[in-house]
């Protein structure tokens, strides 16, 4: 059984190309902080490889909140890689088929 929080860590370092400890959500959000002032159109690139909706970004950053940017896009982000560690766990073939069973 794959722990839930270091599928999704490890789903976020594939992603961002950047180590993340157990503060994975703080270390995101500063990185996604370093992006807006630096480089936005990796930041760009980043949201629609991993599949970020637009439309929810632009939701997230239109409410009023005391969080920053960074904090809110990396929640983002995370949602969406739960979405799709969901969305295996669903799909994910047995691995104890029987010889008979098999193509």
């Amino acid at each position: 059984m794959i722990d839930y929080n270091v599928a999704l860590q490890q789903d976020l370092e594939k992603e961002t190309g950047i180590i993340l400890t157990n503060n994975f959500r703080v270390e995101l959000a500063a990185f996604v902080n370093q992006l807006i002032t630096t480089d936005f159109e990796k930041l760009v690139f980043l949201l629609y490889r991993i599949d970020v909706r637009e439309t929810d970004i632009k939701q997230l950053l239109a409410l009023p909140s005391s969080s920053n940017a960074g904090e809110l896009i990396a929640d983002a982000i995370i949602a969406r890689q739960e979405e799709k560690i969901v969305t295996r766990k669903q799909f994910i073939q047995p691995t104890n088929i029987a010889e008979e069973d098999k193509w």
